[in-house]
């Protein structure tokens, strides 16, 4: 029954609609006697934790990549095999700078990844707290512009340097901007969340 967050509103200045959306969004979980929330996206786990206590919406928010984390290290969820070839992660901005969560989507991904089958996980040289913006943020997944033009314009060159056959995400805005540029780069580089990685050494 959630609307969305209203993030991308407050960051643009629409601070009416975000403000509506927050409120419709704080009244609609005290009926349901929200406690904890999960989210999938580093911009909604920003939003219900630092703006969202502005509307009394009080809440202990994590991001799916510290509650996989969770599930795996308590054996919950046991990958049967991992998946193979050369995986790199691109961490969110939100994620990574603005919330200081880098193990846990890593933690992840090392249980999903079989080095004894032949993969590999490797790091571009902007990674963890000093990551490197995808070209969403902001507000800019939202506009129309030319792939030689995007922010992320840099960031698909690291990927495409680190010769690998997957980048793992843990964002969707990041997850479309990725795979926008890498489709105008003529690659083949699948972009996966890592939900997804996890599930198919799960399910394997």
């Amino acid at each position: 029954e959630e609307r969305c967050t209203g993030d991308f509103a407050r960051r643009m200045g629409d601070e009416f609609l975000f403000q509506e959306l927050a409120e419709t969004n704080v009244a609609t979980m005290k009926s349901h006697d929200v406690k904890r929330i999960v989210t999938h996206c580093p911009h909604c786990l920003n939003s219900l934790a630092q703006d969202y206590p502005q509307f009394a919406g009080n809440y202990e928010v994590m991001h799916h990549a510290q509650l996989l984390s969770e599930l795996v290290s308590e054996g919950r969820l046991k990958p049967a095999a991992g998946i193979n070839g050369r995986i790199t992660y691109h961490d969110p901005c939100y994620l990574a700078r603005v919330q200081g969560i880098v193990d846990e989507p890593r933690q992840v991904l090392a249980a999903a990844v079989d080095s004894a089958a032949g993969g590999e996980m490797v790091e571009m040289p902007r990674c963890g707290k000093g990551t490197a913006c995808c070209g969403g943020g902001g507000g800019r997944m939202w506009f129309d512009d030319q792939a030689d033009q995007r922010i992320g314009r840099d960031r698909v060159q690291e990927i495409l340097q680190t010769r690998a056959e997957t980048v793992a995400v843990s964002c969707p805005f990041c997850m479309t901007m990725t795979t926008d540029g890498l489709a105008a780069q003529d690659s083949d580089i699948e972009v996966k969340d890592i939900a997804e990685l996890l599930h198919e050494a799960v399910t394997k």
